[in-house]
């Protein structure tokens, strides 16, 4: 590693957030290089020698990143904390020595694999709409759907916030009157398998998501999580266009 480097990697690699929101902190005054407040973009840090704190906080990159593969049971909260106090993700693991955060999220009634890590940087590679990383759902609808309505699906639906891209997709199961439904999406906006079936007249029932990017939900249990190992965790920087390995 480079003796110095751009001060919203430095704090990306710290876990405190994204490089994008790191900007923002920078801009905000909110962070110090020794006892200076830094506002501009683009700063080097040293970070064998100095002092980086954000909000007071003195920081450190940790000794070794972590990403958890938890199973997000439905009506749990994809985040560290929730101002109505509802259970997160979070209170599913046992307490850190470090902040982890979730990549990502999965709605309140949604279920199946949620990563979390604290290494901001592979959090907005995983993130970022260039590297289009895959993810796999299953989709139990209200009905039967229409062949015409999957392809429709394959080359992407327009929906009030702009076209997806194509998407594969699948029938897996027929029901007497919903059907389950296997559908990979490239891109992470927010309720987008239910805007898409939403589209075509099918209520979503249950979604569950099981795989993002290589690793898969496997047999994880509602509420079970389990530690990636080092060749996972390389896997996932590659597909996060992380060439750096750790």
């Amino acid at each position: 590693m480079s003796k110095s480097e751009r001060l919203n990697k430095f704090i990306a690699r710290c876990g405190i957030a994204s490089r994008r929101k790191a900007d923002e902190m920078i801009l905000e005054g909110r962070v110090k290089i020794g006892n200076k407040v830094v506002r501009e973009l683009g700063t080097i840090v040293d970070p064998r020698g100095d002092k980086v704190r954000v909000d007071g906080k003195r920081i450190f990159p940790p000794d070794d990143y972590v990403v958890i593969a938890l199973h997000k049971p439905e009506n749990v909260i994809s985040s560290v904390s929730d101002p109505e106090e509802r259970k997160t993700v979070l209170d599913l693991l046992p307490e850190q020595s470090y902040r982890i955060y979730p990549v990502g999220r999965l709605d309140w009634a949604s279920e199946g694999i949620l990563l979390l890590t604290n290494d901001g940087e592979l959090t907005q590679g995983l993130l970022h709409p260039k590297q289009g990383v895959e993810k796999i759902y299953e989709v139990k609808i209200k009905g039967h759907v229409l062949e015409s309505t999957l392809d429709s699906i394959r080359k992407g639906v327009e929906l009030e916030d702009g076209k997806t891209r194509p998407s594969t997709v699948e029938v897996i199961e027929i029901m007497k009157k919903n059907t389950w439904i296997r559908i990979k999406v490239h891109e992470g906006r927010n309720h987008l398998i239910r805007k898409i079936f939403e589209h075509f007249g099918h209520e979503v029932i249950r979604l569950i998501r099981v795989q993002f990017g290589p690793v898969k939900l496997g047999t994880l249990k509602k509420g079970e999580y389990r530690y990636l190992n080092k060749p996972e965790i390389q896997k996932l920087r590659k597909d996060a266009g992380i060439v750096r390995q750790k």
